[in-house]
């Protein structure tokens, strides 16, 4: 009853934190709610959660990572992949290198193998944080391509490069040729483990939808499972479980294209992943909060054991990690950005220098979240010996400050760097959306003249199938040519797309009233409203998404 009782606790603060956020006349981080609510908990109530770190990291990474490879946009990846890839992988071997060795030399009682666990564990960045912070200034989209490509890499590098920092920790030896073998077998045999399971479980269950039909609750959960499954396989056979759960979660993305799924499913699956994420990146900072007094008592201690006897001394390393993951990414950046200018001229292409705001906008996006704070709270708890494992609550207080701090800067200084920052301009794809709309539409059309002369054929009512196909198709042929058009003609049929669009929206709005007004009327009953709201709600998306 009692870890029931804290796991609801959990959820209701995760609950209460969206509506602070939606309350709060300034825009802040989500997360920086979530954490100000952990920390009222433990001041109010000892829960007595005791964080096991291989069960929280099992419980939390595994979905998180797999989500985002399942979401992550493919082509704004493979367009910048040149950059995406020397940000999520040398950044983050430059950051661990750097602050490791920073935070070594301020705090001796660190080792440097936790130091060097540290510097990788707060090397990650989080796309979703920097999306809150510019929620009233839209970031360009290629801008945040690359922050997600980013993202999806550097959470595997900086957490397998943190792997490897706390095993030389326990076993007090690091080889380097050792490592980079071990670091091939992990990170090869994950991404295949993570292709593998994805690929055979919806293998599996396509050919059981097809014979016996298709169960929506089961396809849910079986999307769940996966990243489970792809997880603990690669760790039984000592590859790297968080390159599975990615590799799990873009493969999820390609083998989705077969399209085999019923919509009802993808539309309900869709609802559930969001709610997933939702409340993971929720309860594992309010659980940050929760025990953030606890980790400071442990962190001040290890201040105390390097001769600083004032705590305000921890204020002093969580603004030098800052200020040095800031110089360190903007370095990186500039540097990346000069290489990438210098590749381009001698391949003849036109130069576009961006100016010193993207640069810093750049730097400054480079903010840490959930992923960081997930892998800190599973440092082991005790060494080898039975030992405890040296300055763990400091590492932890540190990525915490560092987590809150860069928050804050991001929230007070990307609003101001990216308003009206241009970018090279995105490629448009409206006219490739066009071509698809207008394929898919005389598909549907062919479709429809075949069903309704074999469902017409010998009828004596075949006339009334004629009727309701002409009225169909003329639906799709006004999309036709809606979608043909060029110039201004284009331009006013958008116009008209998008007017008939509100209209919709607004007949649907009605609709639904009018509904719950019949059911509280109890004119109708609960199972036909739901019925009939379900599809009004399902129209109101379609056109909301349009």
């Amino acid at each position: 009853m009692e870890t029931i009782s804290v796991a609801l606790i959990l959820l209701l603060a995760v609950v209460i934190s969206g509506a602070l956020a939606r309350m709060s006349p300034i825009a802040l981080p989500l997360p920086l709610f979530q954490i100000a609510l952990g920390v009222v908990i433990a001041s109010v109530a000892n829960l007595g959660v005791e964080l096991e770190p291989e069960i929280f990291f099992l419980l939390f990474l595994p979905p998180l990572l797999f989500l985002d490879g399942w979401r992550i946009p493919k082509e704004g990846v493979f367009r910048d992949k040149g950059t995406i890839l020397e940000l999520a992988f040398g950044l983050v071997v430059f950051t661990v290198v750097g602050v490791g060795f920073l935070v070594n030399w301020m705090i001796p009682a660190m080792p440097l193998a936790v130091a060097f666990a540290l510097a990788a564990i707060v090397s990650p960045t989080d796309p979703i944080a920097v999306s809150a912070i510019a929620a009233r200034v839209p970031i360009p989209k290629r801008l945040m391509h690359i922050l997600e490509g980013e993202s999806l890499l550097n959470d595997a590098s900086g957490l397998v490069c943190m792997r490897f920092a706390v095993a030389a920790t326990l076993t007090g030896t690091f080889s380097l040729a050792e490592a980079a073998g071990t670091f091939l077998w992990v990170a090869i045999g994950g991404i295949a483990i993570g292709m593998g399971v994805t690929w055979s479980a919806t293998k599996a269950k396509n050919w059981i939808s097809r014979k016996f039909g298709e169960e929506t609750g089961s396809q849910i959960l079986i999307s769940l499972l996966i990243p489970f499954a792809a997880y603990l396989l690669a760790e039984r056979l000592h590859c790297s479980g968080i390159l599975a759960a990615v590799a799990a979660g873009i493969t999820m993305s390609y083998v989705e294209q077969t399209g085999q799924a019923l919509a009802v499913t993808r539309v309900r699956r869709s609802a559930v992943w969001d709610t997933v994420q939702f409340t993971a990146n929720g309860i594992i900072f309010v659980l940050l909060g929760e025990q953030l007094p606890q980790i400071l008592a442990g962190a001040a201690q290890v201040v105390h054991e390097t001769g600083h006897h004032e705590p305000a001394w921890l204020l002093v390393y969580v603004v030098s990690i800052n200020l040095a993951l800031a110089a360190l990414r903007l370095l990186w950046v500039w540097t990346s950005l000069r290489f990438t200018l210098f590749r381009a001229a001698r391949r003849g292409e036109a130069l576009v220098t961006p100016s010193w705001r993207l640069i810093a906008a750049m730097s400054l996006a480079g903010v840490r979240g959930t992923i960081t704070l997930a892998g800190v709270l599973t440092l082991p708890l005790v060494m080898a010996d039975g030992t405890a494992f040296p300055a763990r609550d400091l590492a932890i207080f540190l990525a915490a400050g560092v987590i809150i701090l860069s928050l804050v800067a991001a929230s007070i200084g990307l609003p101001h760097l990216l308003k009206g920052l241009e970018l090279p301009p995105e490629p448009s794809h409206q006219e490739d959306e066009d071509r698809a709309r207008i394929a898919a539409s005389e598909a549907a059309i062919r479709a429809v003249e075949r069903a309704q002369h074999d469902m017409g054929e010998g009828r004596s009512d075949a006339d009334l199938y004629v009727d309701a196909g002409a009225r169909i198709m003329e639906l799709y042929r006004q999309r036709i040519d809606g979608r043909s058009k060029t110039g201004e003609e284009r331009d006013l049929a958008r116009k008209i797309d998008e007017i008939e669009r509100r209209l919709r929206l607004a007949g649907l709005r009605a609709e639904r009233d009018e509904i719950y007004r019949i059911v509280r009327s109890r004119s109708l009953t609960d199972e036909a409203a739901r019925k009939l709201v379900r599809e009004v709600d399902l129209l109101d998306a379609r056109f909301r998404v349009t």
